[in-house]
């Protein structure tokens, strides 16, 4: 199988071009891999696809196997790869993904894209719609209590499902036993799907920290939904404007959330790492 290793500031994942490539059962090709000591090394794999609803198709597997129905730092990368690799010329293009087509804005330099800028739709606030399983409308601000500490929550679902969590003055996101809590929340009976958690230090009116425990595939460095997700919660909590910098491990991405149109943009980069042929077992 010929890949492409690609990464959105950190949030590295093995990229498939199957305009040309078929791949067998991608669940089992996922994990393989994904492993960083018997495979390639991953976040997970996403499948470039034909479309007939839009330029391309980006299909996502986390590296547990599980699919992901929408990736913000992957779809920057498909928007790159098939500008660069020559399937789609075009400076504005759209990406047809599990959540929905996706409208993308790319950045040339040099003949190759360097920072994709992507409409990512509208916040799900809506409980039920997360999902999230509690009697209210929306979950703003609601108390959760998780390994023995009482949590506030805010949910919001950019195709994938999030819930974003604030740290305490003095608290600082390098201290965080995130191996512990992240699983903790992921599994928790309130999200029957699971749950993205973004745990988040306020710097100021503009500027968030923020680290993810993605379902399915653990820590990561960056993940680009749930810095729309953190933006946007964040701005419903009164802690931001509209318009944010959200500071990953990886790197940092560019949200505007327009409140108006009620639509969210991510603007980031997106890396090719190298090119390979690997033999699948």
């Amino acid at each position: 199988m010929k890949f492409t290793k690609m990464h959105g500031i950190g949030n590295d994942y093995v990229y498939v071009n199957c305009f040309w490539e078929r791949v067998e059962n991608p669940s089992e090709v996922a994990k393989f891999v994904s492993s960083r000591h018997f495979g390639i090394g991953s976040d997970g794999l996403i499948l470039i696809k034909p479309s007939d609803v839009a330029d391309c198709e980006m299909e996502m597997y986390n590296a547990d196997g599980s699919r992901g129905a929408m990736c913000g730092n992957g779809i920057r990368c498909v928007a790159k790869y098939v500008y660069d690799y020559g399937l789609v010329r075009r400076e504005h293009m759209t990406v047809a993904t599990q959540s929905g087509v996706k409208a993308l804005d790319l950045t040339v330099e040099n003949g190759k894209v360097s920072q994709v800028r992507v409409n990512m739709g509208a916040p799900i606030l809506t409980a039920k719609e997360i999902p999230i399983l509690l009697e209210k409308a929306q979950v703003i601000g609601e108390p959760l209590e998780v390994c023995g500490r009482r949590w506030q929550i805010t949910g919001v679902s950019m195709g994938n499902p999030h819930v974003v969590t604030y740290l305490e003055a003095g608290e600082e996101l390098a201290d965080l036993a995130i191996e512990t809590i992240g699983p903790a929340f992921e599994g928790h009976p309130l999200f029957p799907d699971r749950i993205n958690t973004e745990f988040i230090k306020v710097r100021d009116r503009h500027t968030l920290e923020m680290r993810v425990w993605e379902r399915g595939s653990g820590e990561t460095l960056a993940c680009g939904t749930g810095a729309c997700a953190a933006a946007v919660a964040s701005a419903l909590n009164g802690y931001t404007e509209d318009t944010t910098t959200v500071r990953l491990l990886g790197g940092d991405l560019q949200i505007f959330w327009d409140r108006e149109a009620n639509t969210v943009y991510m603007t980031g980069p997106a890396t090719v790492v190298f090119d390979g042929e690997i033999s699948l077992p």
